[in-house]
C-alpha cells in the first residue's frame, strides 16, 4: 500500500490524520513526513509510528498547533488502540499488564515485575474460527518503547510477524493503530479506521469490533 491522498483520513484548518502503511518510517527522503510534505509543505509532527506499525497518525499544520498537540499527546489525554493478531494462545485472554519495560542484554526490550517506572496496558482478545489466529485489542496506558510488541511476547503470544520477538513469519507485523480520540480547542475528536484492505484483518474484522466494545 502506498503512502499518498488517498491515505487521508481527515483534514481541518489544523491538522490532517492519515491512515500510515506499513514500511513508511517517520524520517527520511521516503518518510512519512517528506511524503506528506510534496502535498502539504506546512507540516509537523506530532507523535510516530514504528516502521512496521500501520495506522492512525495526527500531523499539525502550522507550529502553534504542533505545540498543543503534542502536549496532549505527551500528557497521555488521547486514547489510543491497536489491534494485533497472534498465531499464539495467550496466557490469559483479557485484563491489564503492569510492568517495567527495560532493555536486554540482546537489545530487545523486555517486561520485568518491577514497577519503579512501569508501562501499563489494557487487553482483550479472542479466537477466530476463519484464520485460526488470535485478536487483540491492545491500549496502552503509558508510552514505552515497543511496548504493546513487549507485552504481546510476554503474554507468549508474540504479534504475528513480529520476528525480533518470536512471532510467526508473516509479509508484515499485524499491529495496527485503530483509534485516536482526544479533545482540541473544545472539541471532541474520534478518528477510528479499520485496515479492510488486508485480508486477516478482513476476515477477522467482526471478531474485532466485538472485543473492542470492551475496552
Amino acid at each position: 500500500m502506498k503512502l499518498d491522498l488517498n491515505s487521508l483520513i481527515f483534514e481541518n484548518q489544523f491538522f490532517i490524520v492519515i491512515n500510515k502503511p506499513v514500511g513508511y518510517e517517520f524520517h527520511g527522503p521516503l518518510g512519512v513526513l517528506n511524503v506528506l510534505r510534496q502535498h502539504f509543505p506546512q507540516l509537523y509532527g506530532v507523535h510516530r509510528l514504528d516502521k512496521a506499525t500501520s495506522g492512525l497518525m495526527v500531523f499539525a499544520k502550522d507550529k502553534n498547533t504542533q505545540k498543543i498537540l503534542s502536549e496532549i499527546f505527551s500528557k497521555r489525554k488521547v486514547k489510543k488502540i491497536y489491534l494485533a493478531l497472534s498465531s499464539n494462545r495467550p496466557i490469559k485472554k483479557q485484563g491489564k499488564i503492569c510492568g517495567d519495560i527495560v532493555k536486554s542484554r540482546s537489545g530487545n526490550y523486555k517486561l520485568t515485575r518491577q514497577r519503579r517506572n512501569p508501562s501499563l496496558t489494557q487487553f482483550v482478545s479472542c479466537y477466530n474460527d476463519d484464520t485460526s489466529l488470535r485478536c487483540f485489542a491492545l491500549r496502552p496506558l503509558t508510552g514505552r518503547t515497543h511496548q504493546l510488541r513487549v507485552v504481546m511476547s510476554s503474554l507468549a503470544a508474540p504479534i504475528l510477524g513480529d520476528d525480533r520477538y518470536g512471532g510467526e513469519p508473516a509479509q508484515r507485523l499485524y499491529l495496527h493503530a485503530y483509534q485516536l480520540s482526544f479533545e482540541f480547542s473544545n472539541e471532541l475528536f474520534d478518528f477510528r479506521y479499520f485496515p479492510d484492505e488486508n485480508e486477516y484483518y478482513h476476515q477477522t474484522k467482526n471478531d474485532f469490533l466485538t472485543i473492542l466494545k470492551k475496552l
